[in-house]
């Protein structure tokens, strides 16, 4: 844990609140204010990049899920991606996270580097719906692609005849750590912010 210059405590990625932007270094005025923001939420744009960068760099994600009575659970799991908003990965049907995407298929996912120094973390945090691949072969394709040789994945592996199913998440909202500090924002404190595709 570490402490902030206001004496909050954060962990190894901070107090990740949900924030929107509206660019890059934010919106001014010619007075070079900060202009007043008209309501409700506008996610920025500028930052997408992170987002194929951190699935491209990782091979684990964060999965947490929640079974019918909201009890939840968190795993890690070997993925891949499809592109930024469809992850693949193969577990067992009978695991804990897998039982649960049966009950609640609405899960939350955390891509980020362990062995990043304090201080230099980034991360990206999904809001996704879970469940058995559509194409487990083409899952199996991609998931192959960053495996070793020696290790890549059959048919045989996969249900009715081996101990394993492809699933995929279809993500929804896309967000990157800011770290505390950060001088393009505000932010004392970690926090989470909102991007969306470049267009």
């Amino acid at each position: 844990m570490a402490n902030t210059k206001h004496g909050e405590q954060i962990g190894a990625h901070g107090r990740a609140g949900d924030r929107t932007e509206y660019g890059s270094h934010g919106r001014q005025g010619d007075s070079g204010r900060q202009a007043p923001q008209p309501p409700g939420p506008r996610p920025v744009t500028g930052m997408w990049a992170m987002v194929p960068r951190l699935l491209g760099d990782n091979h684990y994600l964060v999965l947490a899920t929640a079974d019918r009575q909201g009890q939840p659970w968190a795993t890690p799991v070997f993925f891949a991606a499809r592109d930024e908003d469809r992850l693949v990965w193969v577990s067992a049907p009978d695991s804990r996270h897998s039982r649960n995407l049966t009950e609640r298929p609405d899960v939350a996912i955390t891509v980020f580097d362990s062995h990043a120094p304090v201080g230099g973390a980034e991360a990206l945090y999904l809001e996704a719906t879970a469940g058995p691949a559509d194409d487990p072969v083409a899952a199996l394709t991609l998931l192959n692609a960053r495996l070793p040789a020696g290790k890549e994945l059959t048919g045989d592996d996969l249900a009715p005849s081996g101990p394993l199913l492809a699933y995929c998440a279809d993500v929804r909202r896309h967000f990157v750590l800011i770290r505390g500090g950060d001088s393009r924002f505000d932010n004392v404190t970690d926090t989470r912010l909102r991007v969306t595709r470049t267009r």
